[in-house]
């Protein structure tokens, strides 16, 4: 199947290099030709495990192309996927600004035949009708004859997890009116609905569900479904504070709870809170959405206050340590919101960094990625070091702030003669308690 993909950052790339890598026609669009120029190499701009291998194999296959010609996109593609930034704006809200200049660039490229445009990018609760709108005007523009339809698709791809995510879903969403393109998207995504490129452990499973459903209902499953891990981490968190002060052990409580069947035991780890480009921007959207239409989301609210607090945990253990922090220096293991991924996006590390040096500590940072890249160039107030090494040397206190894997693996007992005071504040409760306090640290966890 021909498909056009517009925008290439996590959602839109991963996407049109999967679907080429299990045998459609891709072409991917961007505006920015130093990228186009980039991916059509074979190269990653973004960091993300399994993509540039998935993206090489989908070129050699000439199943994949980039270019900046939107108009050559447009003309190619069957099923159009709209795929660029929607990124809260300072009342929270969503900038659509992106996806409406795209929706109409589209209508005003359509020619003849039949199309169907798949809102990939997560778009406020009635968009659907308004991409349609939007279409339209750009086709009065050149009064293009021909058809198409609007189905929303949201993504569900996990930062570090991406590629694993798109051939092993939990579910397909697709939300439309039309029949005929809720059949042509089954069709695009039946080698993904059937398994064929499973990880093995998920071969023998049957098929991976498909939501049928209608466009606003598929436009809420997503914004519900990342409020409701939200909470449920914020959820966690407040447990945790209540944990550090009546003795008892958060990492205890989730197991325990999380062996409820209604519970689960996922987003249940308690710490310094989320962050990323997902959480955030969507549920500060759905109290927004919320608000336009006369209703209060007190708990979402409450969740967005908790996680806020909750990133201050770690400078309130800090001062319970070390007392006075101004003229210390303080360690941070970590600096992207997650592991295994490149993103800044409203990391927690970015808050301790300014909460610190408003306190007049000086801070260093060691992370797998940053460290080794320009993006290093882009951070003020802090001290980027190359090596876990380095960044002990002078420490009064470390801090584990993203739980990268290989950070279990560290040489803590040589970072601990480097420093000046045995402190570890392990703010994902991540890190091996034992193992450290033998080591002679004292380990600081979140609700331990």
């Amino acid at each position: 199947m021909k498909v056009c993909v517009i925008g290439t950052g996590y959602v839109g790339l991963v996407t049109g290099a999967c679907l080429a890598y299990i045998g459609h026609d891709v072409i991917c669009v961007d505006n920015n030709e130093t990228k186009v120029k980039l991916m059509a190499s074979g190269q990653s701009p973004i960091h993300e495990p399994g993509l540039p291998e998935i993206m090489q194999a989908a070129i050699a296959q000439q199943k994949i192309n980039f270019t900046t010609d939107i108009a050559a996109g447009v003309d190619h593609g069957d099923v159009l996927f709209i795929a660029v930034g929607t990124p809260s704006l300072p009342d929270g809200q969503s900038d659509t600004r992106y996806v409406e200049a795209v929706a109409r660039s589209i209508g005003s490229h359509l020619k003849q035949g039949y199309k169907v445009i798949v809102n990939k990018s997560t778009v406020p609760i009635g968009s659907g009708d308004w991409v349609r709108m939007i279409v339209l005007e750009g086709m009065a523009e050149t009064q293009a004859q021909a058809e198409f339809d609007i189905v929303s698709n949201p993504e569900f791809l996990r930062e570090g997890v991406a590629v694993d995510d798109t051939f092993n879903p939990d579910r397909i969403v697709l939300g439309s009116t039309s029949s005929q393109a809720i059949e042509l998207m089954e069709q695009l995504y039946a080698d993904i609905i059937n398994r064929k490129f499973a990880n093995p452990a998920n071969q023998g499973l049957p098929p991976v569900p498909v939501v049928k459903t209608d466009i606003s209902s598929a436009e809420m499953i997503k914004y519900a479904a990342n409020a409701f891990l939200a909470v449920k981490i914020s959820f966690i968190n407040e447990v945790a504070n209540i944990c550090d002060r009546v003795g008892a052990d958060v990492k205890e409580i989730s197991r325990g709870i999380g062996l409820d069947s209604r519970i689960g035991q996922k987003f249940l780890q308690a710490g310094i809170g989320w962050g990323g480009s997902c959480f955030g921007k969507d549920v500060s959207a759905l109290i927004h959405t919320a608000s336009d239409y006369g209703y209060s989301t007190e708990i979402l609210k409450s969740c967005v206050k908790v996680n806020q607090q909750q990133r201050l945990v770690v400078l309130e253990k800090l001062q319970q340590v070390l007392k006075i922090l101004k003229g210390k220096t303080i360690g941070l293991l970590g600096i992207t919101f997650k592991p295994d991924t490149d993103d800044l996006r409203d990391a927690p590390a970015l808050t301790l960094i300014d909460q610190l040096n408003r306190l007049g500590t000086r801070v260093k940072a060691y992370d797998p990625i940053v460290s080794q890249s320009g993006l290093r160039d882009g951070l003020s107030n802090v001290i980027v070091e190359t090596d876990p090494e380095r960044l002990a040397d002078g420490c009064d206190a470390l801090v584990l702030v993203t739980d990268w894997k290989q950070f279990q693996d560290l040489d803590y007992g040589k970072m601990l003669t480097l420093m000046n005071n045995p402190v570890i504040v392990d703010a994902r409760n991540f890190l091996d308690r034992t193992k450290l306090e033998a080591l002679g640290f004292k380990y600081v966890g979140i609700g331990r």
